[in-house]
């Protein structure tokens, strides 16, 4: 007869392993290769938010800014200061200040010709009013300084302890690198800062 072939022993007490598994990974969900999986129930760790995290720091103040404290309620305040077509009024070496096309001074899209020192001559296009966040925005279209794509924000909060109006007066501007400090000190101290004292005059 031919011989029987032997069939390999199993040592006592084990079992065969089936055929293609892996007996060091029985029982588990073996992922993606190079993948680590979470324990179960845990969740995913938050991004690290430090100092220095751009979302965690205040917004980067304009290049020219001023701001003042008036001797008046925010509604009054702004109430005078909603007429985009008024700067004669209030500011300092404005000599004559109107609408172009005699139209609404609190319409979007109006345009302001002031006329100053030496007869110079200024146009600003108003782009923005907010009643509800007493604010409005603007855009130099014309000036003699040499400032380009400058537009300024004037906006009044209340002092909710005094009940007295806190006033902003700010602009982003771009300039030639040899004048753009000399233009944020003009702005700045020339022109927000001493309209704003003005103002705070007005209301006294």
């Amino acid at each position: 007869m031919p011989a029987t072939p032997s069939v390999p022993s199993t040592p006592a007490g084990t079992k065969p392993t089936r055929a293609g598994t892996n007996p060091d990974r029985a029982g588990t969900n073996p992922g993606r290769a190079g993948a680590t999986a979470n324990p179960a129930g845990a969740m995913p760790a938050p991004p690290d938010q430090g100092p220095d995290d751009p979302a965690l720091l205040p917004p980067a103040q304009p290049p020219a800014y001023a701001s003042a404290v008036l001797p008046a309620s925010a509604d009054r305040v702004w109430a005078y200061l909603r007429d985009f077509g008024n700067l004669a009024e209030w500011m300092p070496g404005v000599d004559t200040g109107l609408i172009e096309d005699g139209g609404p001074s609190d319409r979007v899209g109006c345009v302001r010709r002031i006329i100053g020192p030496g007869d110079t001559v200024f146009r600003e296009r108003l782009t923005a009013l907010d009643d509800q966040a007493r604010t409005y925005r603007y855009e130099v279209l014309e000036c003699p300084l040499p400032v380009r794509r400058c537009r300024a924000t004037l906006r009044v909060v209340p002092v909710t302890v005094t009940g007295e109006a806190f006033v902003e007066w700010s602009a982003d501007f771009s300039a030639d690198a040899g004048d753009e400090e000399a233009m944020a000190k003009t702005l700045t101290v020339g022109i927000y800062a001493t309209g704003l004292a003005a103002l705070a005059r007005r209301f006294s």
